[in-house]
């Protein structure tokens, strides 16, 4: 006969077993990506892009006057979190966006009351968005309500981006971070491609956006959890972040390291193997293919070519770059190899990708295995080979961190 101890215990444990074997539900909370404002003569509107349909409240304070907007079951992506914008109109101080608790996202409008005659908050579908329009006194009669567009003559104002560090330079043998004993804190993982648009797709349907963020939320894991290291992702969950953001948001964390993670595919289905690339130019025919394929989304036009091509001759990072992608790439192979044993190290090279160019850091791009090789697409469809993946990007964190003479 049980004892009544037992029988209290057995149902207790069945619960709790019956929670830990409960599937992980989806992060219910939509990320937000995208802040835009346009300043004008008689009003000034402010847009948050939002996507999918939410909850949202709205309201004013006072001492000192602000106008707020608090979106329900939503995220910051890394590049609006804390950020601060400023409008050039005299009854408005700045604009200001954080995540105001684990599921609501606050949009913060300082202003000046004394000059402002009214405000009006409101939402617009497909896609969805809040508009925030604020007419100082004096001002002429309302605009109709934002449409899909922005009126004839509106202009996006960028976003405030801190001062570049003075660069440090590059020297043959040890660098100056060698030189003064810097460490890694911080890094800062960008999950390539997402959103609409998927990367490479393999014969069965696999999308490497997919690949590239599980291996991304993987890798912050083991960083965060083994390391203690402040990982952080330029995206969370399956957004389009623009190329050119990618590195801001590195430099606005002020990472220590950027490490593009993407999957491989090539015109010739039995290539297979891992390649890490750093931020160089290149003459390579299969990297110019590469980087060509990676670079399709830039926004960039060929009148920029001159200022680009100077930021890739001054980038001041390649010593330690290239150390961080030999690193990565030997620990990567080791680690896939336990699965996929003989796997191709296709090593190191120096490449013109538009997601390195900028950073201020050392920065690299990892191709991880081949979405067009069939034998890798059927490894990488599995939690397992992802996860050796990570561990293989891990080791060669570490390692670079240790050469270093930190951690």
């Amino acid at each position: 006969m049980k004892s009544a101890a037992a029988r209290t215990v057995l149902p207790l444990l069945a619960v709790v077993l019956s929670i830990a074997a409960a599937p992980r539900q989806a992060d219910p909370r939509i990320e937000i990506v995208n802040l835009r404002r346009f300043a004008h003569a008689n009003f000034t509107r402010i847009v948050l892009d939002i996507g999918k349909v939410r909850e949202y409240t709205h309201g004013t304070l006072s001492d000192p006057g602000r106008i707020y907007i608090d979106v329900l079951q939503a995220k910051l992506n890394p590049i609006l979190q804390g950020q601060s914008y400023p409008v050039k109109a005299d009854y408005i101080s700045q604009v200001r966006i954080a995540q105001k608790t684990a599921s609501t996202v606050r949009l913060v409008v300082d202003v000046d009351f004394t000059r402002v005659q009214s405000h009006r908050v409101y939402h617009l579908p497909d896609p969805f968005r809040l508009v925030l329009d604020i007419y100082p006194k004096g001002a002429a009669e309302a605009p109709p309500p934002a449409g899909k567009t922005p009126r004839p003559g509106e202009k996006a104002q960028p976003p405030v981006k801190r001062d570049v560090d003075t660069k440090d330079p590059n020297l043959a043998a040890t660098s100056l971070a060698r030189q003064l004993g810097l460490g890694v804190h911080t890094v800062v993982i960008d999950p390539g491609h997402g959103g609409p648009r998927p990367g490479t797709i393999g014969k069965s349907g696999l999308q490497e956006k997919e690949i590239n963020l599980a291996v991304a939320l993987a890798l912050q894991k083991l960083l965060r959890d083994k390391a203690g290291l402040d990982a952080i992702l330029t995206r969370e969950s399956d957004v389009d972040v623009g190329l050119e953001d990618r590195t801001v948001i590195a430099n606005q964390k002020r990472a220590d390291l950027f490490v593009s993670i993407h999957t491989n595919a090539h015109r010739d289905r039995k290539r297979g193997g891992v390649e890490t690339f750093f931020l160089n130019v290149s003459v390579d025919p299969s990297v110019v293919e590469l980087a060509a394929a990676e670079n399709a989304t830039s926004t960039k036009n060929i009148g920029e070519m001159k200022s680009i091509l100077q930021k890739i001759v001054n980038n001041s990072k390649v010593q330690e770059s290239l150390n961080l992608a030999e690193d990565i790439q030997k620990n990567l192979v080791k680690s896939l190899a336990r699965e996929l044993p003989g796997i191709r190290d296709l090593g190191v090279k120096g490449g013109p990708f538009w997601v390195l160019i900028g950073g201020e850091m050392p920065s690299v791009l990892v191709e991880i295995s081949h979405l067009s090789n069939a034998k890798e697409e059927a490894k990488l469809k599995t939690a397992k080979y992802r996860d050796l993946a990570a561990q293989g990007i891990y080791d060669g964190i570490m390692e670079y961190i240790h050469s270093l003479g930190k951690g």
